[in-house]
């Protein structure tokens, strides 16, 4: 059975940082590409960052320079580490995977197959 189980959300003050996980289970996470994607209350879920098959990563404008995001392929798990944090940054945020091997279009959600069941963070004082 494919599943992505997420971890690591919470509450941090402004400045903070979070690291988000989302483990991998009944299929081989290096032969895929890996999306983290957010959606806020009313907003539409907006592409935060991917990484390819070859680790190559791509981050949207909003969070370069403040998220890295990683895999571990010996854990079968990925990551998003997430510094700086902003109230803006506030949502949950998706894991999800993909047969491609690159990030072309990786802001567009129909191009995965695997979703995780979402983690909640939120950025207040």
């Amino acid at each position: 059975q494919v599943q992505l189980v997420e971890s690591g959300g919470g509450l941090v003050q402004p400045g903070g940082s979070l690291r988000l996980a989302c483990a991998a289970s009944g299929f081989t996470l290096e032969y895929y590409s890996i999306g983290w994607f957010r959606q806020a209350p009313g907003k539409e879920r907006e592409g935060v960052s991917c990484i390819s098959t070859t680790d190559f990563p791509t981050y949207a404008d909003s969070v370069k320079g403040r998220f890295t995001i990683s895999r571990d392929n010996a854990k079968n798990t990925m990551y998003l580490q997430m510094n700086s944090l902003k109230p803006e940054d506030t949502a949950v945020y998706y894991c999800a995977t993909r047969s491609r091997k690159s990030c072309l279009v990786y802001t567009s959600p129909d191009s995965y197959d695997y979703w995780g069941q979402g983690t909640q963070v939120t950025v207040s004082s």
